[in-house]
């Protein structure tokens, strides 16, 4: 009688045309060996729909009572994104985990629906763990997993998209969420429902210490089907980019080979495909990405790209293999990735409250390799002359190592100073909103004070030609100026002094790459309306630490 529920969402979803036949059937006799995903059970041809993720994840819970399942968000289009909580038991809120030692950790598929792997692999690894009375990890973890982030493009599966990959024969989704953006360059603007659902009820709500997400690589020809790379923007904390760097990747990619039999490599592509051995360079260092955002967070990221040439069979299982050693990894090393990130968190609440000569934030970055290089198992390629900044290459017969330098070091090249706060002149609801949805604690000024400040004046503003996301997004140039300003009650107040405060300067400061003056929140305020002269950005810097009266903007 366990499967009740799951036999009546299923009959259900088979009347309303939504399941299969195929499907149905057998998930009516389902037991804890016989549940399979749509990727297994049609021989890896086919991927699953949305009604075929649901169909699963109601028979794991009618299986398991370390299971539960929360709404991550609702899509545009009207479709409830599945939460799946793994635990022993699993916590109903996250205040139960106040004095628990469990780590929280977060799996993230399908953010593009054109790269399937990871809903299928995290499917698979959410019933083994669950039916394994062996598995080792709930007693020390709590896994959350969101198979199918991006529901709306998963249903437009088609043979016609990703035609460049190696199956499921049946089709993929799209790229897109149901509003046409993609949902990997939404982490700053936070335009979507499922990445502002990933802030309120993932990143804020059960705050995980490390967050995978999982794609597919559009790149270059080699033989390791796995590929990753860390958070790359040098304004999060640095000790836990060499954490994952130097500590933990290596682990995971020898436990990949050793224990899993799966071959990995640092996420990338060749720089110049003529020339192959000038490097091997991953995507940049904004944190629009969201490995890169969650970095911001003072939090471990990790994007995994599956090889899109490999069959589909073997990129399943290679993400399958790679969330294993992931938790292998945070099952060994519980207690000292529980300490890094306290650690960190004090670190930068410090750096806040009394910001020194050393505490910088980078407005521009040089790129540099690493020390080590990284071997990548390939083929001599050929390049098709034509002009273009994707060039068209075709791998040979020919097998060829390549031992090259990883440029993937973003080193700091302009820097200012690190802000004790922020003070917005403008009270702007979408500015404050905006702010409060990343976690960010924003006040209010209840007494008023003069203060010395730094400024930005604006001398240029440059919005670029195409739109990208929806937006024409800014380039600016100015200077920047000390003056004594007077600011009165209702002051929009920031401080760096939180454990959000990294993410505060990168959204904040004019000269950010990718904040939120790039992403238009500020046009109106800065660009020339009623006079010629440069205007100045309405968010100032205070430099030092001062006593100020406010209240909490709710």
């Amino acid at each position: 009688m366990k499967l009740k529920g799951a036999r009546v969402f299923l009959l259900m979803a088979l009347l309303c045309g939504l399941v299969s036949v195929s499907l149905f059937f057998p998930l009516l006799a389902t037991t804890e060996q016989e549940l399979e995903t749509v990727a297994e059970s049609s021989h890896f041809t086919a991927t699953s729909r949305y009604a075929d993720v649901l169909a699963f994840i109601n028979a794991l819970k009618g299986l398991s009572p370390w299971l539960r399942v929360e709404t991550l968000c609702v899509s545009s289009e009207g479709r409830d994104v599945p939460l799946l909580i793994l635990g022993a038991p699993p916590p109903t809120s996250p205040l139960e985990l106040r004095h628990d030692k469990r780590l929280v950790v977060y799996f993230q598929a399908n953010i593009h629906a054109g790269e399937v792997e990871g809903k299928e692999a995290s499917l698979m690894l959410a019933r083994d763990i669950l039916f394994d009375k062996s598995s080792p990890y709930l007693d020390k973890l709590v896994i959350l997993i969101a198979p199918i982030f991006n529901a709306d493009g998963n249903e437009k599966i088609s043979k016609e998209n990703r035609r460049n990959q190696v199956g499921p024969e049946k089709g993929v989704g799209v790229r897109y969420n149901g509003q046409n953006l993609d949902l990997n360059r939404d982490g700053i603007k936070m335009e979507s429902p499922e990445v502002q659902g990933l802030a309120r009820n993932v990143l804020n709500r059960w705050d995980p210490v490390l967050l995978v997400d999982c794609h597919t690589t559009n790149g270059s020809y080699h033989k390791e089907p796995v590929t990753y790379v860390w958070p790359l923007n040098p304004n999060g904390d640095l000790s836990l980019i060499s954490h994952l760097r130097e500590k933990m990747m290596p682990w995971v990619n020898k436990t990949l080979k050793d224990k899993y039999n799966t071959l990995s490599i640092p996420y990338g592509n060749f720089m110049d495909y003529k020339e192959p051995e000038k490097g091997w360079r991953p995507a940049g260092p904004q944190s629009r990405y969201i490995t890169n955002y969650i970095g911001l967070r003072n939090r471990m990221a990790l994007l995994l790209e599956n090889y899109a040439y490999a069959d589909f069979k073997t990129r399943v299982y290679g993400n399958y293999f790679f969330l294993r050693a992931v938790l292998d990894y945070c099952y060994a090393h519980n207690s000292e990735i529980l300490q890094l990130i306290q650690e960190t968190d004090q670190r930068t609440i410090r750096k806040g409250s009394k910001p020194e000569a050393t505490d910088i934030f980078a407005t521009s970055y040089e790129l540099k390799p690493l020390k080590d290089p990284v071997t990548i198992l390939g083929w001599e390629m050929e390049v098709n002359p034509e002009a273009g900044s994707y060039p068209r290459v075709r791998k040979t017969d020919v097998e060829r190592t390549y031992t090259i330098p990883y440029y993937c070091d973003y080193i700091p090249k302009t820097i200012i100073p690190f802000p004790f706060a922020y003070l917005l002149t403008v009270s702007d609801a979408d500015i404050i909103t905006k702010l409060d949805q990343h976690g960010i604690l924003v006040e209010k000024l209840t007494v008023p004070v003069s203060l010395e400040v730094e400024s930005f004046k604006v001398t240029e503003i440059k919005g670029a030609e195409r739109i990208y996301q929806g937006h024409r997004m800014n380039s600016v140039k100015g200077e920047y100026v000390i003056e004594t300003k007077d600011f009165p009650v209702g002051t929009i107040l920031v401080r760096t002094a939180q454990p959000l405060g990294n993410l505060v300067a990168y959204l904040l400061e004019a000269e950010s790459d990718d904040g939120l003056l790039v992403w238009n929140f500020f046009d109106k305020y800065i660009v020339p309306q009623w006079r010629r002269g440069p205007q100045t950005y309405p968010v100032y810097r205070l430099l030092k630490p001062t006593l100020l009266a406010t209240q909490t903007v709710h």
